[in-house]
């Protein structure tokens, strides 16, 4: 475990060897870890150990205007207060830049890209997930500053999900996505498949909030020739009427004092069963259980984990 970083920039990234198991843990340093980033860290964190797999941490900092100084060392010490050890050294994507470009390049002498004038208000979407209706494939709409769109074919998806099994995605409807921004950074869309190849992923455990991603990532790894790895979707947790985590309330940084109450809570949103005399155990035995007992038949279905009523704030109420 180590929170050095591996400054990979000048790596090729299409290298990959051997196919040994290996799963990763990628949290953006735009805010502290929450409830929320806790439940994917421990599931994918678990899937990882009960198959035998390496778990990496990756700091996907490469939207440099919505990075916080400071707060990728605080995800770390975080995540070290909570009882992960990760394999190996942290990857920053920030040191990534020249393979993104790399990327783009063969994308766009593939004939895969085009640059799209559209922004968000001209689309009136606030995610991608909404899809795109072809506005620039034939050129840009207006003149000025372009980002670089991703061409999808017309086939559809198809994969099976760890945990919400059998997927299939129309392309076509999912629409082309961006690979490059305006302001020439890449977009998390092929950051994230360029870094998985390079890091030789082959179980991305995350939530499933990232779910409708997964087909532009499909098709990006297809287009770059680069393995596809197993893709597993844990529940999103929710606030106890189905909204999104509140800021005020559960969105609320980590606290590690808390850590084995926490970890027994996630568990228990992640379907697992462990005995209540696990709640006020050490990190580390909660872990051996959890490790142990892992069951991810218990998560078949489940899109999303709601809090209990009486959770609030950053102690909660366990």
């Amino acid at each position: 475990m180590s929170s050095n970083h591996t400054d990979a920039g000048a790596s090729p990234a299409f290298s990959v060897v051997g196919r040994e198991p290996l799963a990763r843990f990628a949290p953006s340093p735009t805010g502290p870890l929450h409830l929320g980033s806790l439940l994917a860290a421990v599931g994918s964190y678990l899937d990882a150990r009960a198959a035998g797999a390496r778990w990496l941490v990756r700091i996907e900092d490469l939207d440099t205007p919505r990075v916080i100084p400071g707060c990728a060392d605080a995800m770390l010490r975080t995540l070290e207060a909570f009882g992960f050890e990760w394999d190996g050294e942290v990857l920053f994507q920030s040191t990534r830049r020249p393979a993104y470009r790399e990327a783009l390049a063969a994308l766009t002498a593939a004939g895969r890209v085009y640059p799209c004038s559209c922004s968000r208000k001209d689309l009136a979407v606030e995610d991608e997930s909404a899809g795109y209706p072809g506005t620039c494939r034939a050129g840009p709409a207006r003149s000025g500053p372009t980002a670089l769109r991703f061409r999808v074919s017309d086939a559809p998806i198809h994969f099976d999900d760890l945990f919400q099994g059998p997927q299939q995605f129309d392309l076509a409807a999912c629409g082309d996505v961006v690979v490059e921004r305006r302001d020439r950074l890449a977009s998390y869309q092929l950051a994230v498949v360029v870094d998985d190849a390079f890091q030789e992923i082959t179980r991305v455990v995350r939530g499933a909030d990232l779910l409708p991603s997964t087909p532009w990532q499909i098709e990006l790894q297809s287009a770059l020739t680069l393995p596809r790895p197993i893709y597993g979707h844990l529940p999103l947790l929710l606030e106890p009427d189905g909204a999104k985590l509140s800021k005020a309330r559960r969105s609320l940084p980590l606290d590690p004092s808390t850590a084995t109450p926490a970890l027994f809570s996630t568990l228990t949103h992640l379907s697992q069963t462990p005995p209540p005399d696990l709640a006020h155990s050490s990190i580390k035995e909660v872990w051996k259980w959890a490790i142990g007992h892992w069951n991810p038949r218990a998560l078949a279905g489940r899109a999303e984990a709601r809090c209990p009523p009486e959770a609030t704030g950053s102690r909660i109420a366990w």
